[in-house]
């Protein structure tokens, strides 16, 4: 046997790997044929045919060093019958017959042409019109060859036209053999080779990168043949399946799946998707697909989807389409901390959100910022690119409230959305659903709630379903829920279940190194919405003295209050009011203030110094603007909502605000 040795010095994985094979005279064509493609691309010759170079040949495709064979004539039909690999044959042009035929003319008159089974009829057409007198003649295998061209000998034939096999046994019969092949067909064939081996490599290369995103995926992928026989399948759905992907191709689909089958897709060709099967007890989404080779149907494909990562994917979704209101906007480090309690707090909660994902109670007074702690705690924990969801347990009437938190069906009761609505439990699925003032909740609801705390599903209202959902509860009530616990309007059980970890949020009274940040902070912004934040510096100084004063019964939410009725005042009057005319501002409406003189803290009614009717005026108008802001912000910002509620048009409530 002689094999070319390497002319690359290219990484063999990197090139092109020909093998061309031949048992006579074509070797050396080859060789010269190879040294002209080197190095891009390798070509290792064999002279070898029929057995010999089929045992070669798959050593090297074992080995992964052979993307296509050359070869000729019967031998490379032979191989071409029995390799998985693409074999290039070396085509007879109608150049290599005339240039054979002149040659085996100067001979003799006497010529045949020798084929491997079959005699074209364009070359007997071509013979007879320019009336050269030859005799054709095909042969199978090599001993019917070797009979063909002892025949020809004996009938006077003196020179045979043919392939190598042919031309070397004709010489061994004392004839003149002339060789069919030229330097140009062996060209052709090579280069078909290299577009056949590089199309090969690049449909590997897709198989490839389809087979690892079957390998990777969490839904089950099955492929079905015409007769329902599985033709592959992918981890996923072998584990669906519960057996190993190894020995599962070729049987039935029922044989492996069970219960599972392939609809009407095999005998009508539709699609059939969103479908719901039984297997092993379990229900499964399956979407049934045909599959298609060039226009016609060779199969389908099945893929097998678990219920619940389906129903959370849905959940985020919805999430993410109510992304404005849906977002956690605080993180910690927003939260005002001057004071030493307050730091302590943000400690605690960036503890809690990166150690634990358990529900957490946010205790504190009304208006004392519980749920910017939430959104701070939700954006410090890992579900921080998640939904954040929040609902005001006190907000809604019971049943309303109960569609909100679990969602409804269609047709669950009268006026209810076509194709229901997904609760705020599935829109915060991956996410922190925040329930706030959650000791208003009344005790019906309040177990459905445990219920989806306990079991991490929940139960759509007119639904039988049961839906899985992933969300951390952050909870917060201004209520003491122990007490409401031993009256018997809490649920002990539910308690416990939201009190895992615990943070208190302590009184603005309590901060008061933060009161003057918020208030800097609150009547900055106040003025500047007015276009007055250069009066802010002058402001603060003649209103901070009253507001260390006064005991904030209204917290945050209370001195946001204020430093708008600040603002205000200063529009009306166009310049920073007196001092007491700002002290009167605050506490504004309620009747009780408190005055502190050293360590003592004494309660007296408050008395306002006299003002003018311009003041009192704008006193009036400033209590408009306060009440117009808590019906907004009771409201959720609808301007209609809140008109209405104050009983005047939105025109009025828009000029008042301005």
């Amino acid at each position: 046997m002689n094999r070319r040795p390497p002319t690359s010095a290219l990484p063999l994985s990197d090139i092109t790997r020909i093998w061309a094979v031949s048992g006579h005279r074509l070797v050396k064509t080859f060789e010269s044929v190879a040294r002209e493609l080197a190095p891009r691309v390798r070509v290792d010759v064999a002279h070898l045919a029929f057995d010999d170079a089929l045992v070669l040949l798959r050593e090297q495709l074992a080995a992964n060093t052979c993307d296509v064979v050359v070869a000729s004539g019967s031998n490379g039909e032979w191989l071409r019958s029995r390799l998985d690999i693409p074999v290039v044959l070396v085509k007879v042009g109608g150049y290599d017959i005339i240039t054979a035929l002149c040659t085996a003319r100067a001979v003799s008159p006497r010529i045949a042409v020798v084929l491997h089974r079959t005699v074209s009829p364009e070359l007997k057409r071509f013979a007879q019109r320019f009336d050269i007198g030859l005799e054709f003649a095909s042969y199978e295998t090599a001993d019917d060859a070797a009979d063909t061209i002892r025949r020809l000998a004996d009938s006077g034939i003196e020179a045979v036209v043919g392939a190598g096999m042919v031309a070397d046994l004709a010489s061994q019969a004392g004839l003149t053999g002339v060789f069919l092949y030229s330097t140009d067909s062996v060209r052709e064939a090579m280069h078909d080779a290299v577009a056949l081996a590089a199309a090969r490599r690049e449909d590997q290369s897709r198989h490839a990168q389809l087979e690892s995103v079957l390998q990777h995926l969490s839904d089950g992928v099955v492929a079905i043949d015409m007769a329902g026989r599985i033709t592959t399948l992918n981890p996923a759905a072998a584990r669906m399946a519960g057996r190993a992907v190894e020995g599962a191709t070729g049987l039935a689909l029922q044989q492996v799946f069970g219960g599972l089958g392939p609809g009407a897709v095999l005998a009508t060709g539709h699609s059939e998707l969103g479908r719901v099967d039984q297997l092993s007890g379990r229900a499964l989404i399956v979407d049934c697909m045909p599959l298609r080779d060039a226009g016609l149907q060779t199969g389908a494909v099945l893929t097998l989807h678990a219920p619940g990562p389906m129903e959370s994917a849905v959940g985020r979704l919805r999430a993410q389409g109510h992304r404005p209101s849906r977002t956690a906007r605080y993180t910690l480090d927003q939260l005002v901390a001057a004071s030493p309690v307050t730091q302590e707090m943000v400690r605690r909660c960036q503890t809690l959100a990166t150690g634990s994902d358990a529900a957490v109670l946010i205790l504190g007074e009304s208006g004392s910022g519980k749920e910017v702690v939430a959104q701070g705690i939700h954006r410090a924990s890992r579900r921080q690119a998640q939904a954040f969801v929040a609902v005001n347990c006190g907000g809604f009437p019971p049943n309303l409230l109960e569609s909100e938190l679990f969602g409804y069906e269609d047709g669950a009761f009268t006026g209810a959305r076509r194709h229901g609505k997904a609760g705020l439990f599935e829109t915060a699925s991956g996410g922190t659903l925040f329930l706030d003032e959650v000791g208003e909740m009344p005790l019906p609801l309040q177990t459905r709630l445990l219920r989806a705390l306990q079991e991490k599903e929940i139960t759509r209202v007119g639904g039988v379903d049961a839906i899985p959902v992933d969300v951390r509860v952050v909870a917060a009530t201004h209520r003491d829920l122990f007490a409401m616990v031993r009256a018997g309007t809490f649920r002990e059980d539910l308690f416990y279940r939201i009190h895992i970890l615990e943070v208190r949020v302590p009184p603005l009274r309590d901060r008061p190194e933060d009161l003057e940040v918020l208030a800097s902070r609150l009547v900055h912004a106040a003025l500047k919405r007015s276009a007055l934040d250069a009066l802010a510096p002058e402001a603060l100084d003649r209103v901070l003295p009253a507001l260390r004063q006064h005991a904030w019964p209204g917290n945050v939410r209370e001195l946001e209050n204020v430093a708008e009725r600040v603002a205000m005042a200063c529009l009306m009057e166009g310049r920073v009011p007196t001092a007491p005319t700002l002290a009167a501002l605050i506490g504004y409406g309620q009747t009780p203030a408190v005055t502190t003189t050293g360590a003592a803290t004494s309660t007296a009614r408050h008395t306002p110094p006299p003002a003018a009717p311009l003041r009192l005026a704008s006193l009036r108008r400033a209590d408009e603007v306060e009440r117009i802001h808590q019906a907004l912000q009771a409201c959720n910002g609808d301007r209609d909502a809140a008109a209405s509620s104050l009983g005047i048009s939105r025109t009025t409530l828009w000029r008042k605000l301005r």
